[in-house]
């Protein structure tokens, strides 16, 4: 008899990490999870008869390790796995690059792979990282709309996540930045959040796979580069050990916490909340009467589902003054709306409406 092959335990983490959401993706209606989460304590067991997973593939090791896991693991959980590639033309050979990513999922197995080229807009306000992020998941999402694929496996791992949160303190956004990136977000799924880079890299040696590096991964220009290569070092050298790790828990527990303070807001917002022609109104004493955290959350949740508008802390702050520090002052302007407090109500009002009207709403005090 011959003895098989030893599995190392690199390929094993990464294995077992894609088995959450390849096993709990879909919702039992079938359609893709949205309320199934990979840490979900009652995992959903369905996959779609014929259902497609993508991996978002560069050739690195992370997102060449989970490429190699799915290819094994999405078969046996009934899974169709694919690939799909984004080619940012950045970089002169980077066509060449794509096309051996390409190759190597082909050569694992997946089926369909696709290689996607897009344009990155240089002149971004929001600098190269940011446009070429929005150019790569517009891409994932057309082609996975196209390939009527329902998940999309990401390869963000543990040390994204630490930079990730790093990141977010130095912007000082609050706890939205300091969550992290979710293991979950509509299609989207990242299983090797908990597996950190040295284990996929380890992964893709062990299975015999040749790693690109991506040479903006070295380039000090970079935010991100300039936390992995000398912040992150520092830290480890100062603090000890296992900082990364402790990032990582520190952005799992706050997305524990705001996941259930928005429930909640969700709950309550109906007894806050009258509408009016051309806008709605809070009750000042159920706004009171709530804590700080809730009380804003419940500003920014009106104003995002009334107004479609994302407000920012200071503009948040703002119109919770109108509660917790109310003077007599007059209207605030907003990005599309005004507040202004009038008796015992917040008066949140389109800016659209009063400029068709050419009034404002009168005044009682």
């Amino acid at each position: 008899m011959v003895a098989r092959p030893r599995l190392s335990p690199a390929i094993a983490d990464v294995r077992r990490a894609v088995r959450a959401p390849l096993f709990s993706g879909v919702s039992a209606t079938g359609g893709a999870g949205e309320a199934a989460d990979a840490t979900s304590a009652t995992p959903v067991t369905q996959t779609p008869e014929n259902g497609i997973v993508l991996v978002a593939l560069s050739g690195g090791g992370d997102s060449l390790a989970l490429a190699a896991a799915v290819a094994f693991e999405a078969p046996r959980a009934g899974w169709r796995a694919g690939a799909i590639v984004v080619d940012h033309g950045l970089q002169g050979d980077s066509a060449r690059v794509a096309e051996r990513a390409a190759a190597q999922a082909r050569g694992l197995g997946l089926d369909p792979v696709r290689v996607v080229r897009v344009q990155v807009d240089a002149a971004d306000p929001a600098g190269p990282e940011a446009a070429a992020r929005t150019a790569r998941y517009a891409a994932l999402d057309a082609a996975a709309d196209e390939l009527g694929a329902d998940l999309i496996l990401l390869g963000h791992t543990l040390d994204d996540q630490a930079e990730t949160v790093l990141l977010g303190l130095a912007r000082g956004s609050g706890a939205a930045s300091l969550q992290g990136m979710p293991a979950q977000a509509g299609r989207y799924r990242r299983p090797l959040l908990g597996i950190p880079r040295q284990t996929t890299r380890q992964a893709c040696i062990d299975a015999g796979l040749d790693v690109w590096d991506d040479p903006h991964n070295a380039d000090a220009r970079y935010t991100r580069v300039r936390v992995r290569e000398r912040v992150m070092p520092v830290l480890e050298s100062e603090l000890g050990p296992g900082i990364a790790e402790a990032l990582a828990r520190t952005a799992e527990q706050l997305r524990e916490d705001a996941a259930a303070l928005d429930a909640f807001a969700e709950e309550v917002v109906e007894d806050v909340v009258e509408l009016e022609e051309a806008g709605v109104s809070l009750s000042v004493a159920a706004l009171a009467a709530n804590p700080a955290a809730l009380r804003q959350r419940l500003i920014r949740l009106v104003a995002q589902s009334e107004f479609h508008q994302a407000l920012s802390r200071t503009h948040t702050l703002e119109i919770a003054r109108l509660v917790t520090d109310w003077r007599g002052q007059g209207p605030i302007d907003l990005p599309g709306f005004s507040a202004e407090r009038r008796g015992g109500r917040i008066h949140l009002i389109s800016t659209a409406a009063g400029e068709l009207t050419g009034q404002k709403p009168p005044h009682d005090h």
